[in-house]
């Protein structure tokens, strides 16, 4: 069983869904669907929201592993996002030697605003914890104490891992950032990072045509993806 765990936020309820349906669309394995919803973890979440936090799942994402009783490995991702290829190849990556792996990108962002009027904000490491495969039992300093009071960048930027050659290197393909790298073929996932096509502002961007072929074959029963 693929264990996924996915970032909820209200505002977002059509990207949740759509993105499950392209996962099991293609998916040559069973997986299950956890959505990390702020009201589906009282007694969990209990930080403040802060000023900077563009979704609800911001921080909501590394209680992944307790979620998982520290047990075998799970995926996060971002509820913004579209799925092109079977998620057990990504399943299959996993490699014990790592505590948590990733796409690693350099990305810069030059804007200070995306999707909602929401704050852009720059760091390092900067949307390596949009996709991350979860070594869980080498991740239990992401107590629920700590995820609710360290830093934002103490937790983006993996300071609860002894060292940075505990995160291991996924392909860029799993996590195609849209608007930001080159249009390219063969891409497995693609982020809607800056805004996707279920906000008026971004009907036409790049993968567009795609995600709402997926939303229509979710919603309807006699066509397919």
């Amino acid at each position: 069983m693929i264990r996924i765990f996915i970032g909820y936020d209200p505002r977002e309820t059509v990207a949740w869904h759509v993105l499950t349906h392209s996962i099991l669309a293609r998916s040559s394995q069973p997986v299950s669907f956890v959505p990390l919803a702020l009201n589906n973890l009282q007694g969990l979440m209990w930080r403040e929201r802060n000023p900077l936090q563009s979704t609800e799942f911001s921080f909501s994402r590394f209680l992944t592993p307790y979620l998982s009783g520290y047990e075998g490995w799970a995926l996060f991702m971002d509820c913004d996002m579209l799925v092109l290829d079977d998620i057990a190849k990504l399943w299959a990556l996993r490699d014990d030697r790592f505590a948590v792996m990733c796409v690693q990108h350099d990305h810069q962002p030059n804007e200070t605003v995306k999707f909602l009027n929401q704050p852009q904000t720059a760091y390092g490491k900067k949307n390596w914890s949009s996709v991350m495969l979860f070594n869980n039992a080498r991740c239990k300093a992401l107590t629920p104490d700590y995820v609710n009071t360290a830093s934002g960048l103490e937790l983006h930027q993996f300071k609860w891992l002894d060292d940075d050659t505990l995160i291991g290197e996924l392909p860029k393909a799993w996590n195609h950032l849209v608007g930001y790298e080159p249009h390219a073929e063969g891409m497995s996932n693609v982020h809607f990072t800056l805004g996707g096509p279920y906000f008026n502002e971004f009907a036409e961007c790049a993968y567009a045509k795609e995600w709402n072929i997926a939303r229509t074959s979710m919603s309807r029963v006699d066509q397919r993806t």
